[in-house]
């Protein structure tokens, strides 16, 4: 998230929408009640009345599935109400209170004129650049018109003189372009002008067609929230998995992100887009590349077209301008870490030896979803289940169930048998048909052993072990390192397809000779290669960290796994000290009377609290609130309240003010239309895989064209006329994902003891269901019997003209456990199909039907 959970209090309008902060993030709303205290307006969309809808001021349902329409309702009535009628009277010099115009026109692409062949088709619902052929986009037409260029200064003294250094690999440095802009925003192919006629059929009428809201409850929420559009005043926006779990789950955020963009609210304190994790480690988990196509620290992974080698990776991956024109430091950085000293500039630094990701057209997909189809084929025979359930948590789990039943062999990894541990033993599973070997290794749970977390807003902090881990369990990192030192004995012994990869990684995290994740923090922190030896002794370690990621170099003098950590970890008085670590500082005093805490713990990158906030302060530094000022420009030097997101010093000269507010992006200026989604540039309404619409209300398209699945046999797609009512799923606060720790806890137990649909009172007078029943809810996928609650809190909504009905399901609830077991599985309804940027499934939109069981 680009803020932090204390930041909310400075919010002047909250929107929570796909979260639930009272019950799923309940210590967020500490500060969203002090931000409420002191006069914010709070508002949530929700296809269900929450008990976060109960402390709000307005709350709007919404069809799950639909949000990417409300959003394009949002910048429809901001263009109309906030910038058409004021746009002239900013040009003419005219100060104009109700929107901040100096944001949009410098720190944003709304003037960058798009290429020509760039345009949106509603007919078909597609952008140019479709290939109907291999259904993928090019996203040529989607770049911007260019007005000159300019190559990098690489001589001696220049800025990128590194760029041809010794030691540095060899590669042709980006041209800089210099997009063509229109700051009146009046040409037709400016980003402004069509954001403004994409989103053009997006009025309030037809959002409420697609979505099922109240017009009047609709316009009060547009009207609310952009009244943070105004210079000084800020919103936020809170999103959670009902946001992300959607074929269009990325486009989704994009759209939020575009929002906060047209209001001015990212950078600034009070603002952002926040992402609200769901337990202690999603964030880390993220930041570490646990998808397979991300790379730690999110570079990129080598793949088999344009990261083939070394040089195309540097070459198309770093940045003619910005921050990242340091990719090559972060990635040589890397490559160190990994393997040492035998990475070296005549190896192109053992790049060769990194797994390439399959991307050419027509190559195996390898993420979370599709790895089950591999598993049914025959393709994956053996699987490490590490810390997950998929046989529980899986969409369309018993397909799940049934591909892992192919396999040789399983090992599960985890701190109870879990439904995946004991996938054999599910009710719709036959044990003497299943040969698969499993083995099951208890790891730790994270009070039995030391090691970092992350929160939502990217603080990491040091937790130390509390017990001793119980029986025979084993911290994670015992276990990999076991599991490592049998790997490379085999290979040294009998050779293998591939050795080099594996004998030459560098594997020496290691305390008095056992494993340690101290020298693993030394690692993610980085550090100058001579002179350290992660194989270290308590008394005598030898290392030279790095004070920050802006001493990495790209010679291979630097290592560092996780370039975004560097800085968390850096003390080498005491280097093998948790204690002595930026990471483990707890003074609670608060400097800044914002809420940044900057002395407790550290947040990557360099201990900024707020991302972009350069854009807090407008193109002459100038804070848009004095009362809130992150940086500010003194005349001679820049304030820095906050740790600056932007370069304040050049050769040890201050940089003064200018409009470089996003220098993560080449631009420097954020994108409000962006070439880098799979998907199309711009976020557009498509229906959920299983829809109770026969089309799609504002184009020709039904469907993302590219959703993840599609042409899975297993997905066993259900229509409205079998199953009418749209489905959800979500959490409780007395139960956690699966349920496998939680439900072995009886008090937990007999707080929340089963799962339950909630259904309108509405919907059980039409099936004649009755308060204590239990209901069957099936589709195509599966059938399951759950308890029902009729309430209030779900509404039938009008959709399209005719009544919706929708219900809610919990999901913490199997077979596997002492106590709340369940013999069926919510996530058997599911459907397993995804997003094509995250690969996230579509957990929360799908098509059942029910009735008394």
């Amino acid at each position: 998230m680009t803020t932090h959970w204390c930041d909310f209090q400075n919010a002047d309008v909250v929107m929570n929408i796909g979260s639930n902060s009272a019950e799923n993030h309940p210590v967020s709303s500490k500060w969203l009640n002090r931000a409420h205290e002191r006069g914010a307006k709070w508002i949530v969309v929700d296809p269900r009345y929450t008990r976060t809808a109960e402390v709000a001021d307005i709350y709007c349902p919404i069809r799950s599935g639909t949000d990417i329409a409300f959003y394009g309702g949002m910048y429809r009535y901001i263009i109309e109400n906030l910038i058409e009628p004021n746009l002239a009277r900013h040009l003419a010099g005219e100060k104009v209170e109700e929107y901040n115009f100096e944001y949009l026109l410098n720190y944003t692409n709304a003037s960058y004129l798009l290429n020509e062949g760039y345009e949106f088709d509603p007919e078909t619902g597609l952008f140019s650049g479709w290939d109907e052929e291999t259904g993928s986009y090019s996203a040529a037409s989607w770049h911007y018109q260019v007005e000159s260029e300019s190559e990098w200064d690489t001589s001696a003294g220049g800025a990128y003189a590194w760029a041809v250094g010794e030691g540095v690999p060899e590669f042709t440095p980006p041209v800089v372009e210099h997009p063509k802009r229109d700051m009146t925003l009046s040409d037709p192919m400016c980003v402004y002008q069509q954001l403004k006629r994409h989103y053009s059929r997006y009025d309030m009428d037809t959002v409420c067609r697609i979505c099922g809201m109240d017009k009047g409850t609709l316009e009060l929420v547009y009207s609310t929230y952009a009244s943070t559009a105004a210079p000084g005043k800020a919103g936020a926006i809170l999103y959670a998995l009902g946001q992300t779990q959607h074929t269009y789950g990325a486009q989704n955020t994009r759209a939020m992100s575009v929002l906060q963009l047209l209001l001015g609210n990212v950078g600034v304190p009070g603002g952002g887009v926040a992402a609200l994790r769901g337990e202690p480690n999603v964030q880390g988990a993220t930041d570490m590349g646990m998808l397979v196509n991300e790379h730690p620290a999110y570079l990129k992974w080598p793949n088999t077209t344009a990261r083939a080698t070394l040089r195309k990776w540097l070459e198309g991956e770093t940045y003619s301008d910005g921050y990242y024109t340091n990719k090559p430091k972060f990635l040589i950085s890397s490559l160190k870490e990994w393997f040492g000293d035998a990475a070296t500039l005549d190896n192109d630094y053992g790049y060769d030896w990194w797994p390439k990701v399959p991307s050419a057209v027509g190559d195996q997909d390898y993420t979370h979803i599709s790895t089950f189809e591999l598993m049914s084929q025959g393709v994956i025979k053996g699987y490490f289940n590490w810390g997950m359930n998929p046989c529980h948590s899986a969409p369309n789990a018993g397909n799940a169930r049934r591909s892992m039943a192919n396999l040789d062999w399983l090992v599960v990894v985890d701190q109870v048998l879990t439904e995946a541990a004991t996938f054999w033993k599910a009710p719709d599973m036959e044990p003497a048909e299943i040969d698969t070997e499993v083995y099951f290794l208890p790891c730790a749970l994270i009070y039995e052993k030391p090691g970092i977390i992350l929160n939502s807003g990217r603080w990491l902090q040091y937790r130390f072990k509390a017990v001793e881990p119980w029986g025979e369990a084993k911290p994670d990192y015992e276990i990999v390192d076991m599991l490592w030192r049998e790997i490379v004995a085999l290979y040294e012994a009998e050779g293998g397809a591939n050795p080099d990869p594996i004998l030459n990684t560098k594997w020496d995290y290691y305390v008095d000779g056992k494993i340690d994740p101290r020298p693993v923090a030394w690692a993610l922190n980085g550090y100058r290669v001579a002179g350290t030896e992660c194989d270290t002794s308590a008394d005598d370690p030898k290392v030279d960290l790095l004070s920050g990621y802006s001493e990495l170099a790209a010679d291979g003098t630097t290592a560092c796994a996780t370039w975004i950590y560097s800085g968390f970890w850096n003390n080498n008085d005491a280097p093998l000290d948790p204690a002595e670590q930026p990471i483990a500082r707890r003074d609670n005093t608060d400097e800044s009377g914002l809420g940044l805490y900057s002395n407790w713990a550290y947040s990557w990158p360099n201990n900024r609290r707020i991302l972009y906030n350069r854009a807090s302060a407008d193109t002459e530094g100038r804070p848009w609130s004095a009362e809130k000022t992150l940086v500010e420009w003194t005349g001679s030097e820049w304030n820095q309240v906050d740790v600056g997101d932007f370069t304040a010093v050049s050769n040890g000269v201050p940089v003064p003010p200018n409009n470089n507010a996003f220098f993560m992006l080449w631009e420097q200026n954020a994108r409000l239309e962006s070439y880098g989604m799979v998907d199309g540039p711009l976020p557009e309404h498509y229906e959920p895989f299983e829809t109770p619409l026969s089309k799609n209300i504002v184009n020709g398209s039904l469907n993302n064209p590219v959703f993840l699945g599609k042409d899975y046999e297993s997905t066993k797609h259900g229509t409205a006329a079998d199953y009418p009512i749209v489905a959800t799923t979500y959490s409780v606060t007395e139960q956690w994902q699966t349920g496998s720790q939680t439900r072995m806890c009886p008090a937990l137990v007999e707080a929340m003891p089963a799962q339950f649909i909630e259904i309108s009172e509405e919907l059980a007078a039409e099936k004649g269901i009755s308060r204590g029943d239990k209901v069957r809810v099936w589709n195509n996928r599966g059938s399951v019997v759950v308890d029902v609650v009729i309430t209030k809190r779900m509404k039938p909504l009008t959709v399209d003209g005719g009544m919706q009905h929708l219900v809610g399901l919990t999901h913490h609830y199997g077979w596997a456990g002492a106590f709340g077991t369940s013999e069926t599985l919510v996530n058997d309804l599911t459907p397993n199909v995804g997003d094509p940027n995250s690969q996230t499934p579509e957990f929360k939109a799908f098509l059942v039907n029910i009735e008394k069981a």
